[in-house]
């Protein structure tokens, strides 16, 4: 931070303040404390860091793999001794609760974990012989500056998600955080400095929407990764292609979950209302349409309209907290109109989270609510709301929940609850969508697995996490020798 609390760069090495004029203040949601003020980056802002990150790039692209993993071992270190701090802070800025902010940040530094692992991973295999006395090697190479787009939602899980495969693959990498919560962003770049990065190789960029387009159509940036909602990862997918550049663009979602007659109704309707109300329903993997065979239906709305009514919402910092604040006022009135609507559509009002109060605090909070009789073609039904709405639809069979599934626009996530294996079996083939759980809330994969989307989820060819990040951030290269018998 500036003197002034204004929130900084971090280009070449070193903090330097924001040039624009334009910025916005950091708030915390839950007290509407300002927290600090964001500056934005200008053109020549970002002109100076993509210069800087290209002349970085061509001495750590020929760095020794054993080498370019050292300041990530070291940033691992860093990260799992300041947890706590971070997940204070996190807290802070984005109003979710202790738990959450810690969860984010462990998934964060699993992906850490996993590029350290690159001198296995870009291995790209060798044929001898591929021809008459010809050997044939592939060869992974680093392409340049790649910058991330990251989303308010996990700033610290989805900024490591990309950062620690660009540099350990040899590239360079230039963070443009969201202007929302850029604070504990700004924190783990100073673990970065400590880490012991070149200067150059790991830089970070703030701003609004102008910086963004300004990366999507700079010449010195290779390639580019996005989380965020759907009409912006379409946005950002058209441009960054129409200029040239490799991106993936994981959009917004609306996930489902499959309670057959032979689930566990207690133990499925716990794991949906920590599926769909964790972070306040801020998250893609968010199960928020539950769709229920007709025949234990009456049952679980009962099971989870009882568990919902027992979900504590308050400040995250403080305990017994499940729900936390939404991030702003904005977001926090959307969400109030998407319960509207779907009074206004028909569907049954089972819990309303509307008039919750928070003792000592003036935030953005809301309740978990839950509708029951909603149809697949209501609002609440078909459109990501990114808040703890949940929405129940009957269904005759399974052959009618795959159908209601499969119907959405998104191909995010989707969950089963059931105890027959050949309905576990139909689902894995049948159901439209990239990232699917059997008797799991969550379908969320673990970092050396790479995070699946379809349809309006996902614009790209390779996902984040996992072999698909190794394939993103280097180009193949075919090399092949012969050695003629000079004797």
């Amino acid at each position: 931070m500036s003197e002034e609390d204004e929130v900084q760069n971090y280009v070449d090495g070193a903090w330097q303040t924001p040039s624009s004029a334009d910025g916005q203040a950091v708030v915390n949601p839950a007290t509407r404390e300002e927290l600090a003020y964001l500056p934005f980056s200008d053109e020549d802002d970002l002109d100076a860091a993509v210069e800087t990150s290209n002349e970085a790039f061509e001495d750590w692209r020929h760095t020794a793999v054993e080498e370019r993993v050292q300041p990530l071992f070291r940033l691992k270190e860093l990260l799992d001794e300041h947890i706590e701090e971070l997940t204070e802070l996190l807290v802070m800025e984005h109003g979710k609760t202790r738990a959450e902010a810690r969860g984010e940040i462990r998934r964060g530094i699993q992906n850490v974990e996993t590029a350290c692992g690159i001198p296995t991973m870009m291995q790209a295999g060798n044929l001898p012989n591929a021809a008459p006395n010809i050997d044939e090697t592939a060869v992974r190479e680093p392409i340049g500056t790649f910058v991330g787009i990251t989303p308010f939602n996990f700033p610290v899980m989805i900024s490591l998600w990309f950062l620690p495969h660009a540099v350990a693959t040899g590239n360079s990498f230039i963070l443009k955080p969201s202007e929302q919560d850029p604070l504990v962003t700004q924190r783990i770049f100073e673990l970065v400095d400590e880490a012991g990065f070149p200067d150059g190789v790991v830089q970070l960029v703030n701003g609004g929407p102008d910086t963004v387009n300004a990366m999507l159509e700079h010449d010195g940036i290779e390639g580019v990764s996005f989380v965020g909602s759907t009409p912006i990862a379409r946005h950002i997918y058209e441009t960054a292609a129409e200029h040239g550049k490799r991106v993936q663009a994981q959009g917004g979602a609306k996930n489902h979950i499959i309670v057959t007659e032979s689930a566990d109704v207690e133990y499925a309707a716990e794991k949906t209302v920590a599926s769909a109300c964790a972070c306040a329903g801020e998250r893609c993997l968010s199960n928020d349409v539950m769709v229920v065979e007709e025949s234990v239906y009456d049952e679980f709305a009962a099971e989870l309209a009882a568990q919902t009514r027992e979900q504590t919402v308050g400040y995250g910092l403080d305990d017994g907290v499940d729900i936390g604040a939404i991030i702003s006022d904005d977001h926090l009135e959307t969400v109030r109109g998407y319960v509207e609507s779907g009074i206004e559509e028909g569907a049954e009002l089972l819990v309303d989270g509307r008039d919750v109060t928070v003792d000592d605090y003036d935030g953005t909070f809301i309740g978990p609510t839950l509708f029951g009789e909603v149809t697949p073609d209501m609002t609440i039904a078909r459109e990501e709301h990114f808040g703890p709405i949940m929405g129940l639809v009957r269904v005759a069979d399974f052959d009618e929940a795959v159908d209601v599934v499969n119907r959405s626009d998104f191909g995010n996530a989707a969950s089963l609850f059931t105890d027959s294996g050949h309905k576990a079996n139909r689902f894995k083939h049948e159901v439209e969508a990239g990232n699917l759980g059997v008797n799991l809330g969550t379908a969320a994969p673990m970092a050396y697995f790479s995070f699946g989307g379809r349809k309006d989820s996902f614009f790209g060819d390779l996902h984040a996490q996992g072999q698909d990040m190794i394939n993103f951030y280097t180009d193949k290269m075919s090399y092949l020798e012969r050695w003629p018998d000079q004797s």
